[in-house]
């Protein structure tokens, strides 16, 4: 394993509101920094990551949320979201009457990794998607979504 030091342009970090209606600015937030990043081939992937991840942290775990994504030069952008909560989502195939449980599946299938990091204060779900030719519309396309 190497460790590198990112560069503070390679990192962004938001604090989100632990209402649902911040979901959007959190959704819209990333993907501005996607393009400012040059990355937008990624952002439908990371819209869908952050939409599952910021709901669940408000719904679930509880303030303070925090978004941040790491743009780990040309390899992988790694997205975060922590909250105040010390329980773990649980991977699961929801039933065909089932309404929910989809979100973390799909955000597994859509991601090259993804893991829970548990802190003193809750936790940090990351996921990490590829850059370049396995990353972004590739990964959408092997999970036929479009």
């Amino acid at each position: 394993m190497r460790v590198h030091r990112l560069a503070a342009s390679h990192m962004a970090s938001w604090a989100i509101g632990a209402d649902p209606s911040e979901v959007a600015r959190a959704r819209n937030t990333a993907a501005r920094q996607l393009t400012d990043w040059g990355l937008d081939d990624v952002a439908f992937v990371l819209e869908l990551v952050v939409s599952e991840l910021v709901t669940n942290a408000i719904r679930y775990g509880g303030a303070p949320v925090r978004l941040r994504l790491l743009r780990d030069r040309d390899r992988a952008l790694i997205c975060e979201v922590s909250d105040g909560g010390h329980t773990s989502p649980h991977l699961r195939r929801a039933g065909l009457d089932d309404e929910g449980g989809r979100g973390l599946f799909l955000v597994a299938r859509l991601t090259e990794r993804w893991g829970i990091r548990h802190t003193r204060d809750g936790k940090t779900i990351w996921t990490e998607t590829p850059l370049g030719a396995r990353g972004g519309e590739s990964a959408v396309l092997d999970f036929g979504l479009l």
